[in-house]
């Protein structure tokens, strides 16, 4: 189905990835471990890290992001060989805490919340990490407010977070459009009823097993203009 925005009364968004870059902690990562390694280490990281949030929604067994992503970094640098104290994977997690917005974020929401939309960021960091995300990429003025998966522990792409999210929103889930870049939040929003939209920055493929995306955007700004602000 394509994008209504007509039906659209409130604006959901993921956090990492989506508004702000992650590429700093693969900087930080660098600085402790070898140029060859750096890259392998950060992808096992990371999806490693999803998996674990996955994996739980099934098992029972909730931790806060934080440290389902500490575990999955020390599984990462264990299975390169790399060993580093427990203070320095706390530097390098601690990166989290300090990564800047996309260039077109503060702009585009700006614009989309300057026209009465509520924007609030849905994700699966725990409320002090996203906290400092918003502190540090000074998204205060954008957003009405951030709701974390750690408020049901359980993580995207259950549809519970995304009901929750329509509840704290005091919005009808299906007058909800949610922006992510990575393709399961968005089938996930899709699946609880929300419209959803690819924020596709990079040219990744989208997973032909699933439906398409309402809609595909490359920045906020182009969002702002498809809402007709």
């Amino acid at each position: 189905m394509s994008f209504d925005p007509t039906a659209v009364e409130t604006i959901t968004v993921d956090s990492y990835g989506t508004l702000v870059d992650p590429a700093a902690v693969e900087r930080t990562l660098e600085t402790h471990v070898d140029d060859e390694h750096v890259q392998s280490v950060s992808n096992q990281w990371r999806s490693r890290s999803l998996m674990y949030t996955m994996v739980s929604n099934f098992t029972d067994s909730y931790q806060p992001f934080y440290d389902m992503n500490r575990d999955a970094l020390r599984v990462a640098l264990a299975g390169h060989g790399v060993d580093l104290d427990s203070e320095t994977i706390e530097e390098i997690l601690a990166s989290y805490h300090d990564l800047d917005p996309f260039e077109d974020v503060r702009s585009g929401l700006a614009a989309i919340a300057d026209a009465g939309y509520d924007v609030f960021v849905v994700s699966n960091g725990n409320p002090d990490m996203l906290e400092s995300m918003v502190e540090t990429a000074d998204l205060e003025s954008v957003l009405s407010g951030t709701i974390s998966a750690d408020e049901i522990r359980t993580f995207k792409p259950d549809s519970e977070i995304y009901r929750h999210a329509a509840a704290r929103t005091g919005t009808p889930i299906e007058s909800i459009a949610h922006v992510a870049g990575p393709t399961f939040d968005v089938q996930g929003a899709m699946h609880a009823g929300m419209q959803g939209v690819w924020i596709n920055r990079t040219g990744g493929i989208w997973d032909p097993f699933a439906d398409e995306p309402n809609l595909t955007i490359k920045t906020f700004d182009e969002l702002a203009v498809e809402l007709g602000v």
